[in-house]
């Protein structure tokens, strides 16, 4: 046992002031009082050896009171085995992911667990100590601002894994007080290599808050087999489920709703750590933006039952055609998904290329330099062009100034021989090609490949598509700012080609017009991410004084975002934290639906027990513990006991108050009142 103020021991001198006090009342004769021997009342007689003992307990009691209150003020306690930090600065890292909302071991979620222990907290430290709570504000907090920053924490959907916020913890001199890491510690957001971030002089201290086991069933992800979303037409919708729990989850009943309607429900089996697809088939009524859910019934874990995405009818893929004479209309009118429009090379208008998606400058006698300009423009802000070189000599230059303004560089014309242009077989396409996927299924490969006669070569290396059988390219694409280049090596008329008459003809334009589709909304997002990106629709307002606001009922979010060209970027905002769909507006007038929903990561509940922490930290660090809570013991009882020690004053306090009532007892025993002398008569 030490003192904390050892010179208070100097007042265990007075314990001489009763022990003078007990003989001073040994020496004093007791008289009594009485009258005629008829009025002399029955006493009960003490004896002198019970009057003695009675006089050392009380004389006992008054020195223990004496003992303990000196006690009191020389603040004993037992010394901690290991050394405390020196820093002021406490600094707690409370995980408040959504997986926290699963239940303890108490049927307590392990977020009130974490927040129980990091409120008692600042019961191992002095009054002095200041705190610095995380993720959060990082300014020093007292211990009563502490305590009401962590008891108002709630799950965020946007809370990043332990790792990413140990990246951001003060190092070296600034990292002086311990680290408190309260958290479920998820084998998915939690590993070995998260501690090499921490400082090796400071002290680490993890908390693990172990969750109940149970079965977790999640949507994984959902997906169709059409990239193009039509109304009215049946789709095909891939859902898979994971179970990301400890057990396995038996006859789960799954509902699949489209708005308000309930479009499939089904029951499925899903074992532990496997997950298990299902193919539901559904119908859009409408081209508008529909809201759809999969809720899965799922107890107790229930924060990641419900997926939302939006699925959205493609709009119409633009096409335009410069060329001296409209061909493609035929190809791409008979369809009703593409939009298609021509215009003349020679007197283009630039309105029509600008709201194309799908650009095909097919055999144009000669570019104009504002026709190139406007082509270089739509690539650069995501439009595909396909060019069709002509076979006219005088068209080689604009052509090789349209190649050198894209980024292709230098070109090579190939001589067309006197006697006509000798055809070459064009190879036959890789199935494994991702441009040819689904192609050769209506394709008849067999009737043989069509032939060409290039008259332009390239050296830059493209994405090959289609090649010639001397290795040549035929068809390949090039990256151009935000778009892409697709560059045939002969032109599509006679007698240049017969591709115009082939079975892949079609496939191929097709293919092309569909790749130059950019669909920039996803059905769903994470809510930790950090921004999407959306296409803004036509005749909407743009412009930096465009405001935009994501709404969910009486919620409304003014997010930071950045215009290029029709696509919107908006950062996810802060406040943003649970999942659903969130309105995108402008002015009052709704854009568009989007759907945020948590990290599947964090259904994957899967952790690391209080052993296989020791075990993960190693012998290498030993700046690294783990408290591992449980039968009453909170982490501020375990660090005070092993690193500042127990305090032993309130055992004084309790001695002092037995002291001084066995006194007050002692004294009130067998004590009467003295008789009273009769009056004479």
């Amino acid at each position: 046992m030490v003192f904390t103020y050892p010179w208070f021991l100097l007042g265990l001198l007075a314990i001489a002031v009763p022990i003078a006090i007990h003989l001073f009342e040994l020496r004093r004769p007791q008289r009594v009082l009485f009258s005629n021997v008829e009025f002399i009342r029955e006493v009960k007689l003490v004896t002198a050896r019970q009057r003695k003992l009675k006089h050392l307990l009380v004389l006992a009691a008054r020195i223990g009171l004496i003992v303990f209150l000196v006690l009191l003020f020389a603040q004993p306690f037992i010394p901690a085995p290991e050394q405390a930090s020196a820093g002021g600065v406490v600094q707690v890292l409370l995980d408040k992911s959504p997986s926290m909302r699963q239940l303890g071991v108490n049927d307590q979620p392990v977020l009130e667990q974490a927040i129980d222990q990091a409120t008692d907290l600042p019961l191992a430290f002095p009054a002095a100590a200041r705190f610095r709570l995380m993720p959060g504000s990082p300014d020093l907090l007292t211990e009563a601002a502490f305590r009401e920053a962590v008891e108002k924490l709630q799950v965020s959907g946007q809370a990043s894994n332990l790792g990413a916020y140990l990246t951001q913890l003060p190092t070296g001199r600034t990292a002086t007080g311990p680290l408190f890491l309260f958290s479920d510690f998820q084998k998915s957001g939690f590993s070995s290599r998260d501690l090499e971030a921490l400082d090796s002089t400071q002290q680490v201290f993890l908390v693990p808050t172990p969750p109940k086991g149970a079965a977790n069933v999640f949507v994984d992800s959902v997906w169709l087999d059409d990239g193009f979303v039509r109304a009215g037409v049946d789709l095909l919708l891939h859902i898979r489920l994971r179970n990301g729990g400890l057990l396995a989850a038996e006859n789960c009943q799954i509902k699949l709703l489209v708005g308000t309607q309930q479009a499939a429900v089904f029951q499925t089996t899903v074992p532990m750590g496997q997950a298990v697809t299902t193919q539901v088939r559904l119908r859009l009524a409408d081209a508008r933006v529909q809201q759809c859910r999969v809720v899965v019934e799922d107890f107790p874990v229930d924060f990641d039952n419900t997926y939302y995405f939006t699925l959205q009818p493609a709009q119409e893929i633009q096409v335009a055609e410069v060329a001296a004479e409209e061909q493609l209309s035929r190809l791409y009118g008979n369809e009703p998904l593409f939009s298609y429009a021509y215009t003349n090379a020679q007197a283009a208008d630039y309105r029509k290329l600008a709201a194309a998606n799908l650009l095909i400058v097919r055999e144009a006698p000669v570019l104009s330099d504002g026709l190139r300009e406007n082509l270089r423009r739509a690539v650069q802000q995501g439009a595909t062009l396909v060019v069709v070189p002509s076979g006219a000599a005088s068209s080689h230059e604009s052509y090789g100034q349209l190649f050198q303004e894209l980024g292709m560089g230098p070109v090579q014309w190939q001589p067309v021989p006197s006697a006509g242009p000798v055809l070459q077989e064009v190879a036959l396409p890789s199935a494994q090609n991702p441009f040819f996927r689904d192609v050769f299924a209506g394709a008849n490969v067999r009737a043989g490949m069509p032939k060409a006669a290039p008259v332009l070569r390239w050296a830059r290396t493209g994405t090959e598509v289609m090649r010639m059988r001397d290795g040549e390219s035929y068809l390949a694409g090039f990256p151009s700012g935000n778009g892409t280049v697709y560059v045939f090596s002969a032109p599509l008329s006679a007698p240049f080609t017969d591709f115009a008459q082939h079975p892949l003809f079609v496939p191929v334009l097709y293919r092309l017009a569909m790749q130059s589709y950019q669909q920039e909304q996803q059905p769903a997002y994470r809510l930790n991410q950090q921004a999407i990106s959306l296409r803004l629709p036509a005749g909407g307002q743009q412009g930096s004084e465009a405001v935009y606001r994501l709404v969910q009922d009486s919620l409304s979010f003014i997010p930071v975002h950045r215009q290029q060209g029709g696509v919107l970027r908006l950062e996810v905002p802060p406040g943003l934290r649970q999942p659903g769909f969130y309105s995108v507006q402008q002015a009052g007038k709704s854009l568009t639906t989007v759907a945020f929903n948590f990290d599947k990561r964090e259904s994957d509940l899967s952790s690391y027990s209080a052993a296989e922490l020791r075990q993960l930290i190693g012998p290498n660090r030993p700046n690294v513990q783990v408290y591992e809570t449980g039968s009453g013991q909170t982490a501020a009882a375990r660090y005070k006991a092993t690193r500042v020690g127990v305090p032993l004053w309130r055992y004084c306090i309790w001695g002092a108050l037995i002291c001084l009532l066995l006194e007050a007892l002692l004294l009130r025993w067998n004590r009467r009142p003295a008789p009273v002398p009769a009056a004479v008569a």
